[in-house]
């Protein structure tokens, strides 16, 4: 049975390390642009620190040998309610990762468990994300379907 247990400080390094690792997977400009140097990963490991203890935050882990096999996070907002979001709380997955030499283990799954339990608890009405093409078969079988909205951004 796999232990996921909520992320703790001593645990930062290795969170950064398996943000890293799936900017790395992901690849292209947009998720690892050839421009950017380690900055992100210090400002990463500062809001990790400060998110630990943080209400709508919530990190989980999965320990392997020597460091974190796995881990996801959480995250709740709270929108104006609507007729499709009739008390306007959001949950956001971000970061689903497994660390290679971890994987097919159910890591990923017991993680995401953890997370929609935890958005249940808190009467989230809905939850997104953003699927790899590799996590996307997990999330379907969770339940999750194609969001009805496009998908934009915009940086400034």
């Amino acid at each position: 049975m796999l232990r996921v247990r909520k992320a703790m400080e001593d645990d930062v390094p290795d969170l950064v390390r398996l943000r890293t690792l799936l900017f790395e997977t992901l690849g292209g400009d947009f998720f690892n642009p050839s421009s950017t140097d380690g900055d992100w990963q210090d400002a990463l490991a500062a809001v990790l620190k400060e998110q630990l203890t943080a209400d709508g935050v919530r990190i989980l882990v999965v320990d392997g040998d020597k460091a974190l096999a796995s881990c996801g996070i959480g995250t709740i907002e709270q929108r104006l309610p609507g007729p499709h979001l009739l008390n306007g709380r959001i949950g956001h997955v971000i970061g689903v990762v497994t660390d290679p030499a971890h994987r097919r283990r159910g890591h990923s799954r017991a993680i995401m468990q953890g997370l929609l339990d935890w958005f249940r608890e808190r009467d989230v009405a809905r939850v997104d994300l953003y699927a790899s093409p590799d996590g996307e078969p997990l999330y379907r079988a969770l339940g999750f379907v194609d969001h009805p909205d496009p998908a934009l951004y915009w940086r400034p």
